[in-house]
């Protein structure tokens, strides 16, 4: 079932990164525009290149390459002493969840802005909690092993 959930990572967090996570505009009266995350770095990748690489990190490689890397050890093509580096980058992927939540509360907080959250960032966010809950399960049957 670990396994399962894991593969399915693999391909919803691709969907989720193209998928909208806000609607935002410049005040109530204009339409909105969706931002998704790809959209959202072509946009940083133009105004702040550092900025860029840390959310492409953040968002991108950090989650992907940590369910990678739970994907090998699950298969045993990757020793299990790797799962705490693993849950490492299960954690900074959850800057990016902060990020886009404090630029919502900041962007309503001003008021001439318009934001509505998007079923994109229920689905990124989603991806990854289960991405952290699959690596504390595995980590947590990895101690049961050696201990029997």
């Amino acid at each position: 079932m670990l396994r399962t959930l894991n593969l399915c990572l693999l391909v919803l967090f691709p969907v989720a990164w193209f998928a909208p996570l806000l609607r935002a505009g410049l005040l109530p009266l204009f339409g909105l525009s969706e931002i998704s995350v790809i959209s959202g770095l072509q946009s940083l990748w133009d105004s702040d290149v550092f900025l860029a690489l840390l959310v492409t990190f953040f968002a991108l490689f950090a989650p992907y390459v940590k369910t990678l890397g739970l994907t090998l050890v699950q298969f045993g093509l990757l020793d299990r002493r790797s799962l705490p580096a693993l849950a490492v980058l299960g954690k900074l992927a959850m800057a990016d969840i902060f990020l886009i939540a404090l630029y919502v509360v900041v962007v309503k907080g001003v008021g001439l802005a318009t934001v509505e959250v998007a079923w994109g960032l229920y689905l990124f966010a989603g991806c990854i909690l289960l991405s952290l809950v699959l690596s504390l399960t595995e980590s947590w049957q990895s101690r049961c092993r050696k201990q029997r």
